[in-house]
């Protein structure tokens, strides 16, 4: 775990997000284009992602899957430019459904107030004004990212609060707190094209365990709209780190490129405190 707190005055971002790769393929741009703008970027990973897929050839040298994408998230970090790594060190729970899940280690059965102060204890060593992390549906549905978005939403409101969490440091009060935010009209044209060519929007992904129909379903408002098109070189570096995951690049092979460059190229969040008001317009950064 990092133990470096930030220096009063810059600029900082604390991502909060379940597995090593997450912050790749989800907002990887984002963090890479604030990273090159001088904003110290921390990350906290909830999940040590042992229940990730990987092929047995890939874990010669490393001791277990932990071990693996532990090294594969230091990579990442590496290319997009991030200051530093809180591991939480729980187990990964799998996907909705899965043995997984009920492991007693994993984040999924984890006290909900253990893991809150957890990231409070982040919040208040790094002091960020911005903090984002997964939209209450867990971007697709994970538990764990369900999970940390919860309690992340608690440390947000807890760290300004001396009573609550004394031993976790110095209160600090983040300014905004974000969520991440899918495209609905990507996804529906993947779920429009994915029975072209031979593929079932039902069963996504790596493992064919995400249901593309269902995100449709769970369309979140979108606050902020940021152009990462310069960074993607650096977002698709991250992702590559992550070769034992394959990632979205690898499912998403047979979309047009002229779709999946927009997709990639723009990254979008819900802001989630201080609320919006309806209708306001869209914003172009975090800050």
């Amino acid at each position: 775990m990092s133990q470096r707190a930030e220096k009063p005055g810059r600029r900082a971002l604390l991502a909060v997000f379940a597995h090593p790769d997450d912050e790749s393929f989800g907002p990887g741009g984002t963090l890479a284009m604030c990273a090159a703008e001088g904003v110290a970027v921390w990350l906290v990973c909830g999940t040590d992602g042992e229940a990730g897929t990987v092929e047995a050839e890939m874990l010669a040298g490393y001791a277990n899957t932990g071990q693996l994408r532990a090294a594969e998230l230091c990579c990442a970090a590496q290319a997009l430019g991030i200051t530093g790594i809180d591991y939480l060190g729980y187990r990964d729970s799998g996907m909705a459904g899965s043995p997984e899940n009920q492991h007693p280690q994993c984040l999924h059965q984890a006290p909900l107030d253990r893991v809150a102060g957890d990231v409070v204890a982040s919040i208040r060593r790094h002091r960020p004004q911005v903090v984002i992390c997964d939209n209450e549906f867990g971007g697709y549905g994970h538990p764990d990212h369900i999970k940390l978005h919860q309690a992340t939403v608690l440390a947000f409101q807890a760290a300004a609060d001396p009573e609550q969490y004394p031993l976790a440091g110095p209160p600090h009060r983040p300014e905004r707190l974000y969520f991440t935010a899918f495209s609905p009209g990507f996804i529906k044209w993947v779920v429009r094209l994915m029975p072209l060519a031979g593929r079932d929007p039902h069963k996504f992904g790596r493992n064919h365990d995400i249901d593309l129909v269902q995100i449709m379903s769970w369309e979140t408002p979108v606050n902020v709209k940021l152009d990462v098109r310069p960074y993607l070189d650096r977002k698709q570096a991250a992702s590559a780190c992550h070769k034992s995951q394959g990632g979205p690049q690898e499912s998403l092979r047979w979309v047009p490129s002229f779709l999946l460059s927009r997709f990639l190229g723009f990254e979008t969040f819900m802001q989630g405190f201080p609320p919006l008001e309806p209708g306001r317009a869209l914003r172009r950064e975090l800050f």
